[in-house]
């Protein structure tokens, strides 16, 4: 893992489409901003462990359609380009 220090209003850049910067930090908080194309998709990883389960569990025949609209809605809506 790398581990990088940076002050409010530095940014991190992945490759060559990918920018991170540091909002704001308050107390034992980060705000986070990221630019990234519309391909990538980025989640907190709870949200992400959530949709993951939720697809495993579709998979072995475990959830009922009201559990996956639920989950659903979790998900960023994407604006009609």
């Amino acid at each position: 893992m790398l581990v990088l220090s940076r002050k409010s209003g530095q940014k991190l850049l992945i490759g060559d489409n990918i920018e991170i910067t540091v909002v704001e930090i308050r107390g034992d908080s980060v705000k986070l901003g990221f630019k990234a194309p519309r391909s990538v998709q980025i989640y907190r990883e709870e949200l992400y462990n959530e949709i993951r389960q939720a697809n495993e569990q579709a998979h072995r025949g475990g959830h009922s359609k009201a559990q996956l609209d639920s989950v659903m809605n979790l998900l960023p809506r994407k604006k009609p380009t």
